[in-house]
């Protein structure tokens, strides 16, 4: 992480513990809490965006959204 922002969170005293004894668990380090929470929050941010965009998707035909999803696949392979 070369370049990165100092955030000061708090959490609950349980969740404090239950990061870290997992990550004692797996034989991470206390340095290894940033990595473990960056990772955590760009699932959750993944997540979220999926949600949104399955909910603006919802009233779609299925066909219909497939064809536009093979649509810009085809698409973004053509450019890349």
């Amino acid at each position: 992480m070369a370049d990165t922002t100092r955030w000061t969170v708090s959490v609950s005293r349980e969740t404090d513990i239950a990061v870290r004894s997992f990550l004692a668990q797996r034989g991470l380090k206390k340095g290894d809490l940033s990595k473990f929470i960056e990772e955590a929050v760009k699932w959750r941010v993944l997540d979220q965006t999926i949600a949104e965009a399955r909910s603006k998707f919802a009233d779609l035909p299925a066909a219909e959204l497939e064809a536009a999803i093979d649509e810009a696949v085809a698409a973004a392979r053509k450019a890349g």
